[in-house]
């Protein structure tokens, strides 16, 4: 035993070890007492008062017990709204209400107490994306001009696209009057003071809103109950996320209007009147509202809330843009245009509908109806697909644009800023801050700023994060598209989704699939025909050796190959057709959640439950021998179409061949001597028969000739 030290000896100047529950909590308690008294600007950190101590002292006075019987029968608040609160810092969560939404009469008005601080502008320093201005003839095809602004645009992640004048298509919402004043959309909250707070990226499905068939349900469904389940993750759970925005209430256009011009209006006033140095026709510039949204989420002193009309593609209010004549001359141009977000995402050169299923809506353009401060967060497309944004009326738009060059620098300085996430990378995918343009400034990231003004486009380019706030009431709508350089940005998504084990919006391997069959048919056609096409020239710049979707393609072969060599080395007997899947249904790797449009393993143990070949072995306990491998197409028939996208003459027959693929009219032709196939001449048969022939001059793919 140690020596008894005398109480005498003791020095009460050193620092004793105190059990623990003993320690004086006075100096903490103090502490935290003054950094939460009062949060108003200027008065935190300011020196006390002798009466200011003499107040926090009697505050420990003990009080009387609540009985808390009176608030049984008080609604809870909503799960979403209590953990936004308690996440945030507790400064933030002390600020006084600015806006108070709603009242005991009705829902749809608005009183703003808070007021704008122009001396304490957070306003970033910023270079401008390009704007691009088409002539009428370059404006024609939006696909082939895109293409062709790409080399320049894409290094600073979006761009800005002004039409020519006489680019003016009718507004369904407002030509529309019942559209305008009796469809009413749902609406979502969004608290702008907290939008420095980490999320959870939440996709807005409307379960009670009219669904057009029984898939629309059901997928609808699917999306929503995997996002509940990556909400209610362990994962997100330790890390304290919550889904984005709650709901708010349902408004028409017309109401919806009234209540952003309301806000906008009381939140600029000076003194209870406008001040005409600020104003542009009667609104305050574009500047003083940027510079007032980033002081409000950089340094918030009111709570600012407002709504936002987000995701409705599947509502009532659909597309703004015409998608039928009306017998009026005047739609037609507007009807079958490329730049028509109905149109763009299908028309000849985007693969989007080579990949996508009956259920998936990534194709379908989607609405935004907009007030201001109204914003999107950082975030990037599904799939790295390419973005068009088009504003119908209203205010303006500011956009942010990161290059997607630096797309993984993004995420390395999210992961800095929460290094809790070091630990659960699978969620960095699904996560949504707005972070500061000059904040990512500062950590060696680019970016891009542009304004979108009524009736211009703004593109978005892969991989590209951005984010964007309206600066009033305005509609907007944006599609996602696939052209022919998106192919390697696709290939690539997929792998990490399935390593973060995140559901894929569409299937790349089928879309793959899809675009080589049509290519090599394309091929076929044009030998068979020698009718040359705008089609077949737009196919053949993308194939031979060189061609991307040839490039692609071949690695996703060759990747397969090798999962097919060293993972799938059973019994042939094994083998099964993936006819037994149904073409248009998609089913997933229930491991990594890939899409098996190429190829899957069963087991008899486990009906209906599949993976990828990555991840047979964690399919089930059962002997190797006992599992079942699923193959749409042999590797034989995939190296086949491989040499045909590269521009083999023989593989090509072959292929045309084994698909039996035969053109519409085949006239006749000049086939080389010694090629291993000749057409017949007559139009009446189609069948493949030789015949005699002398001269040939065969176009190939590349710029290459073969004659004899």
């Amino acid at each position: 035993m140690g020596k008894k030290r005398s109480i005498k000896h003791v020095n009460y100047e050193e620092n004793l070890s105190v059990p623990p529950g003993f320690a004086s909590l006075t100096a903490l308690t103090l502490k935290r007492m003054v950094a939460v008294r009062e949060f108003k600007p200027g008065l935190i950190g300011a020196p006390l008062s002798d009466s200011d101590i003499h107040k926090f002292k009697t505050s420990f006075v003990r009080k009387p017990w609540i009985c808390h019987d009176q608030f049984d029968n008080v609604p809870p608040k909503c799960d979403s709204e209590q953990s936004n609160v308690d996440m945030k810092d507790p400064l933030t969560s002390s600020l006084p209400k600015g806006v108070i939404r709603g009242c005991a009469n009705c829902h749809d008005c608005v009183k703003v107490t808070a007021r704008w601080h122009p001396e304490e502008s957070h306003l970033p320093v910023l270079d401008d994306a390009p704007v691009f201005r088409p002539t009428e003839e370059e404006f024609k095809d939006a696909l082939k001009y895109i293409a062709n602004i790409r080399p320049r645009a894409e290094n600073y992640g979006i761009c800005r696209i002004v039409p020519p004048s006489s680019w003016e298509p009718p507004c369904r919402l407002l030509e529309d009057k019942s559209t305008w004043e009796a469809s009413k959309f749902s609406t979502c909250v969004q608290k702008i003071d907290g939008l420095q707070s980490l999320y959870l990226k939440r996709k807005q499905s409307r379960l009670h809103e009219k669904r057009e068939t029984k898939m629309q349900i059901v997928a609808a469904c699917e999306i929503e109950s995997a996002v509940e389940r990556v909400a209610d993750s362990e994962e997100a759970k330790s890390i304290g996320l919550t889904s984005e925005f709650e709901y708010g209430p349902e408004f028409t256009l017309k109401s919806f209007k009234k209540y952003a011009d309301d806000f906008k209006m009381q939140y600029f006033r000076e003194d209870g009147e406008l001040n005409d140095a600020d104003q542009d026709q009667g609104e305050p510039l574009i500047a003083r509202i940027e510079g007032e949204y980033w002081r409000i989420i950089e340094n918030p002193s009111e709570e600012i809330e407002v709504l936002y009309g987000t995701n409705l593609g599947s509502g009532t209010l659909k597309s703004g843009f015409p998608v039928t004549a009306k017998n009026i001359a005047i739609y037609d141009k507007y009807v079958d245009s490329g730049w028509n977000l109905n149109n763009i995402p299908k028309v000849f050169g985007s693969l989007l509908p080579f990949g996508c299923y009956n259920i998936s809506d990534i194709s379908v353009p989607q609405l935004f109806v907009g007030m201001c401060f109204a914003s999107q967060c950082w975030r990037d497309e599904d799939h790295h697909l390419y973005s068009l944004s088009y504003l119908h009326l209203g205010n303006p738009k500011v956009w942010y644009g990161v290059p997607g060059r630096y797309y993984f620098k993004f995420v390395e300085v999210v992961k800095k800023l929460f290094p809790q996430l070091l630990k659960n990378p699978k969620l960095l995918p699904e996560l949504v801050r707005q972070f500061s343009p000059s904040m990512l400034k500062s950590e060696g990231i680019p970016v891009y700023r542009c304004v979108q003004n009524p009736l211009e486009f703004v593109v978005i380019f892969p991989e590209a994060y951005h984010s964007e706030f309206s600066c009033g009431f305005n509609c907007s709508e944006s599609v996602r598209f696939a052209p022919f350089d998106w192919l390697p940005h696709g290939q690539n998504i997929v792998e990490l989704y399935a390593g973060y084990c995140l559901k894929t919006s569409i299937s790349h391997d089928k879309l793959l699939l899809g675009a080589a069959t049509e290519a090599v048919s394309a091929q076929w056609k044009f030998l068979a025909t020698k009718k040359d096409s705008s089609n077949y020239q737009l196919w053949r710049s993308v194939l031979g050796k060189n061609g991307i979707l040839t490039r692609v393609f071949k690695s996703r072969v060759e990747n397969e190959g090798i999962k097919r060599k060293h993972l799938c080395s059973v019994p042939s007997s094994n083998n099964t057709s993936m006819d037994v899947f149904d073409f248009d249904s998609k089913r997933e790797c229930s491991i990594c959640l890939y899409d098996l449009h190429l190829s899957a393993v069963g087991c008899s143990c486990s009906p209906n439950r599949y993976t990828c070949l990555r991840h047979a072995k964690q399919l089930c306990s059962c002997a190797w021998f006992a599992k079942s491998f699923f193959f749409r197409h042999e590797l034989t028939e995939l190296n086949l179409l491989v040499e045909a996208l590269e521009g083999s003459l023989e593989a090509i027959h072959s292929w045309a061949k084994r698909k039996k693929l035969q053109p519409d009219f085949i006239i006749g032709s000049r086939i080389s001597s010694d090629s291993p196939y000749k057409l017949n001449a007559t139009p009446s048969n189609k069948s493949l028969t030789p015949i005699p022939v002398q001269d040939v001059v065969i176009l190939l793919s590349d710029d290459e000739e073969v004659q004899s």
